[in-house]
């Protein structure tokens, strides 16, 4: 499949997001939230000192930031940038990416050990923040929790667990807790889900960044399509204004040094068949 460039010059790009007809991501390592226009033209939207990861919006339009390194969820109004929540009680080591489902209710993963500072490998949970900020942890014991979704009837969030090569899937209820654990799928062996999204046949898509590709995945784990990149694919999103496509962000490297040193990273773009669906 034919894949397109959108725009380059970037540090490393994560929690790619389509929202009101607009493509947002974090551009990690350059500490801004970003957004992109059709013809491939980058504006950053905020600043974020300690490197943005998970986007998501509240119901009146404010966007929701995660903040890796302090562990924290900002909010940002327009143009005021806010304490939203302070998740260290719950994530020893940085906070990655989010998902805010329709109410507003947010899930943020966290990566359970330092992962940059070569430490040995520890389990991390998956948190929910409620709308006055108070935070809980809804799922333990999962390995490297990553991008997440939730199906159009809020009853479903399936996330990525990037170092176990596999998609977990919930049942939410009520209160927004998550039951009934299982298995999604398990993607190929020397494949690791990073991010990943929805689309309207219920199939994920799942960047796969030591692949360098995007897997198109029904439930249960059958491959349906793959689109390969000549670089790292980190995290990936359905949106477009007249047909649907798969922006994803890929990059050389994920190490900030080399992100800073190279500014390989970029967006690409592919034409698919099946328009986005659920959340984000």
């Amino acid at each position: 499949m034919a894949t397109q460039v959108l725009a380059d010059d970037i540090c490393f790009g994560e929690g790619p997001r389509w929202h009101d007809g607009r493509f947002y991501f974090s551009d990690m390592h350059d500490h801004q939230v970003k957004t992109v226009s059709e013809t491939g033209s980058v504006s950053s939207v905020v600043e974020v000192e300690n490197r943005p990861s998970g986007l998501g919006w509240l119901p009146n339009g404010d966007l929701l930031i995660v903040s890796m390194l302090d562990r924290r969820i900002l909010l940002f109004d327009g143009s005021v940038l806010s304490e939203y929540a302070d998740l260290s009680e719950f994530a020893p080591f940085e906070c990655n990416d989010m998902i805010v489902d329709s109410t507003g209710r947010a899930y943020v993963g966290h990566f359970g050990f330092d992962l940059n500072g070569g430490a040995s490998f520890n389990h991390a949970s998956l948190i929910a923040i409620e709308m006055d900020g108070k935070s809980r942890v809804v799922a333990d014991h999962l390995s490297f929790p990553n991008g997440t979704v939730i199906t159009p009837d809020g009853g479903t969030l399936v996330v990525a667990e990037t170092f176990a090569g596999r998609l977990t899937a919930f049942d939410i209820v009520a209160n927004g807790d998550l039951e009934n654990r299982r298995l999604w799928g398990q993607l190929p062996a020397g494949t690791a889900p990073d991010g990943i999204c929805l689309d309207a046949e219920g199939a994920i898509w799942a960047a796969s960044p030591p692949t360098n590709e995007c897997l198109r995945l029904a439930e249960g784990g059958e491959i349906l399509e793959r689109i390969q990149f000549d670089q790292g694919a980190y995290a990936c999103m359905i949106g477009g204004t007249d047909t649907p496509l798969l922006f994803v962000m890929t990059s050389p490297s994920s190490s900030p040094a080399e992100c800073h040193a190279l500014r390989g990273a970029r967006v690409e773009t592919a034409p698919v068949s099946v328009a986005g669906a659920g959340y984000p």
